[in-house]
């Protein structure tokens, strides 16, 4: 097993491998194989990601990083210069649109990545893992498959 990476190395790595889509053990292969849909394994090292849960975690960030702020700069401009609902549907509808669906896959693979190199898993799986792994419960890893 690799030795694990100092803190600022593995932030890096996180930011890098979720920014580009890139695998996170290799560096090497594609996460995703549509928008927002992972590879099944890495076509490069084989790492499977059926470790990767991120759930409902890229909307989640998009909304709080994007949209909240977003929402008050279209409540300032409907406030400050009452502009007629076309000014809004041309400008704050794209805005949210882009501003809410760009960074989903960003921060889907920044969520992937930081599950596999912080082998996070929820708690108390370890003996589930370990019987789909066939193996013995604390012996190992399931993300290195």
């Amino acid at each position: 097993m690799p030795e694990p990476l100092p803190a600022d190395d593995k932030f890096a790595r996180i930011l890098r491998c979720g920014w580009k889509g890139l695998c996170p053990r290799c560096e090497q292969g594609r996460m995703f194989k549509s928008w927002l849909k992972l590879q099944d394994s890495c076509p490069r090292c084989g790492l499977n990601y059926r470790f990767a849960a991120p759930d409902d975690g890229p909307a989640f960030f998009s909304q709080c990083i994007v949209a909240f702020p977003l929402i008050f700069l279209v409540l300032w401009l409907q406030v400050r210069f009452d502009p007629p609902l076309w000014v809004h549907l041309v400008t704050s509808v794209p805005l949210m649109l882009a501003g809410c669906l760009l960074p989903l896959q960003p921060i889907k693979g920044w969520l992937v990545a930081s599950q596999y190199l912080n082998r996070a898993q929820e708690a108390g799986t370890e003996g589930l893992w370990a019987k789909l792994d066939g193996r013995e419960p604390g012996s190992g890893s399931s993300f290195d498959d």
